[in-house]
C-alpha cells in the first residue's frame, strides 16, 4: 500500500498557533529558517529513498525560488498551500480564488513545474465554505487534501467523508482527507502534524496500519518544516496552548519521522491520488 507524504511548507511565524499575536507585516523582518528546515527535509527523503508532496506557501515560494526548483528537481510534487496561510473560511468566494491565483503563479514561475493539487490552510475547508471545492475544480486542479473529518477546536468537518470523495458533482476532482483512524465508535485525527509529535509512534503506526488493512485505503501525513526544528525562536506571548501546541517535543520530530519512512511506503500525493476511486 503506497501512503500519501506530504510537507505543509510554511515558516516557523505564519503558523495558525501565532496568528493572534504575530502580524503579518512583520514577516519579513522576523527570522526566516524555512530553506534550512526544508533542506533538512529533502535531505531526510533522500536517505529513505522517498518522494513526497510539498504544498507550499505562494509567500515562500516567491522569496525561495531555488529552495522550490530543488524540490521538484528531487523528483517531489509541488503543490500549493495557499498564499499567506488565510485560513478559507475567513474568505469570500472571490477572495479565495483571488488567493488561489496568486499562490499558483508564484509558485509555478519559481519552480518551474506545474501546480495541480492544494490544501488549504489549517485543514478550513468545512461547512462554512461550500463553495470551496468549486472553486477549485473552476481553477483546474486535479485534487484537493483540504479536509480534516473530525472534532478539533480549530477545524474539522466532521460529517465529511473520511476518504476520498468528489465534492463537485460534474467534475473530476477529488478531495483526499488527511488520515483518520476509529477507535470506540469516535473518529480520531491520526495523518501527522502535532498529534504525530506529541503521541506516542505505536499510535501513528496503528492508525495507519488500521487504514490500510481494515478499510484498504491508503494513509494520508502531514507535518511541517519547522517541526524538525528544535531551535526556532520561541513567542513567549503566544497563549500558553498554542506554546504547548507549537513547541512540544520537536527535538523528537525527525527520529519518528526516519522511523515511520521505514515502516511504510510512501509517495507523492497526486501518484496516490492518481489510484483512488471514490
Amino acid at each position: 500500500m503506497r501512503n500519501a507524504l506530504s510537507v505543509d511548507v510554511e515558516d516557523w511565524f505564519q503558523v495558525g498557533a501565532f496568528e493572534t499575536v504575530i502580524d503579518k507585516g512583520d514577516w519579513p523582518r522576523l527570522e526566516s529558517r524555512v530553506c534550512r528546515n526544508t533542506d533538512a527535509v529533502l535531505d531526510l527523503f533522500a536517505r529513505a529513498g522517498v518522494k513526497a508532496t510539498f504544498f507550499t506557501l505562494g509567500w515562500v515560494a516567491e522569496r525561495a525560488p531555488e529552495q522550490m526548483r530543488r524540490i521538484v528537481a528531487e523528483g517531489h510534487e509541488i503543490a500549493s498551500h495557499g498564499w499567506d496561510h488565510d485560513r478559507v473560511f475567513t474568505m469570500t468566494a472571490e477572495q479565495f480564488r483571488a488567493d488561489l491565483r496568486r499562490a499558483k503563479a508564484a509558485i509555478e514561475n519559481a519552480a518551474g513545474a506545474p501546480v495541480t493539487g492544494y490544501r488549504a490552510p489549517s485543514f478550513s475547508i468545512d461547512k462554512r465554505t461550500p463553495w470551496a471545492h468549486a472553486v477549485l475544480a473552476e481553477e483546474g486542479y486535479v485534487y484537493s487534501s483540504s479536509v480534516a473529518p473530525v472534532k478539533h477546536d480549530h477545524y474539522g468537518w466532521p460529517e465529511s467523508p473520511r476518504f476520498v470523495w468528489k465534492p463537485v458533482e460534474g467534475s473530476a476532482m477529488i478531495e483526499l482527507p488527511v488520515t483518520t483512524a476509529r477507535l470506540g465508535g469516535r473518529t480520531l485525527a491520526a495523518g501527522g502534524g502535532g498529534f504525530f509529535r506529541l503521541l506516542p509512534y505505536r499510535f501513528s503506526s496503528w492508525a495507519i496500519r488500521q487504514v490500510n488493512g481494515e478499510a484498504g485505503r491508503p494513509a494520508v501525513f502531514y507535518f511541517h518544516p519547522w517541526e524538525i526544528d528544535p531551535g526556532q525562536p520561541r513567542v513567549d506571548n503566544a497563549p500558553l496552548k498554542s506554546r504547548l501546541r507549537h513547541y512540544s517535543r520537536l527535538s523528537a520530530m525527525e527520529g519518528k519521522l526516519e522511523r515511520l519512512l521505514k515502516d511504510f511506503t510512501w509517495d507523492r500525493v497526486d501518484r496516490v491520488v492518481a489510484g483512488q476511486r471514490p
